[in-house]
């Protein structure tokens, strides 16, 4: 479902060459590496919004705490304002 349709690429015929025993081979290259890249760009995708979310609510959080400030201020002084007349 959530994996690319990737289009058909034509069958290269094989070439076979002589690999010595002192060396391991080299990976294969019928498996795709496509699936792979997709899942790591849609982590990268998912840790993008979880980051832009996380700091939307932290500014949401700072502004209403400067507004309750803000509103505590004023109220102390208009009720010590009150007591001195």
């Amino acid at each position: 479902m959530f994996r690319p349709k990737l289009p058909d690429t034509p069958h290269v015929p094989s070439i076979t060459t002589h690999i010595p025993q002192d060396h391991a081979p080299a990976p294969s290259a019928g498996r795709s590496v496509a699936p792979f890249v997709g899942v790591g760009a849609g982590a990268v995708a998912a840790v993008v919004v979880i980051g832009v979310v996380l700091t939307a609510l932290l500014a949401a959080v700072a502004v209403s705490a400067v507004s309750v400030a803000i509103a505590a201020v004023v109220l102390r002084s208009l009720l010590t304002g009150a007591n001195k007349r």
